[in-house]
């Protein structure tokens, strides 16, 4: 299993709005072989009062994940995602994880 996660800083008092803006996207991500499931997640406020966020995407493997960068799924979500003005602090923080098998 491959996680692929983005880690979001989003202004100060915008939580709302960035939760609203990803419950109401369209993904696409269950047209794509090897995707398992996705999770939105927050982590703590900031001290400088911006609100920590990460998407949490588990695919079947990495090569499943690299097919969906290259999709037609991956074009139209992210074709049609407008961010708010101001919303992100940055540019979200890209980190891919590969699954251990410990057994």
């Amino acid at each position: 299993m491959y996680i692929a996660m983005n880690h979001f800083r989003i202004a100060a008092g915008r939580a709302a709005e960035f939760e609203r803006v990803w419950r109401e996207r369209d993904s696409y991500l269950s047209e794509v072989p090897g995707f398992i499931r996705f999770h939105l997640v927050r982590g703590k406020d900031l001290d400088d009062g911006c609100h920590l966020y990460a998407s949490h995407v588990e695919w079947a493997s990495k090569q499943a994940f690299l097919d969906w960068t290259h999709s037609e799924a991956f074009r139209k979500a992210h074709g049609e995602r407008r961010t708010p003005e101001g919303l992100m602090v940055e540019h979200p923080r890209f980190h891919g994880w590969q699954a251990i098998d410990l057994d």
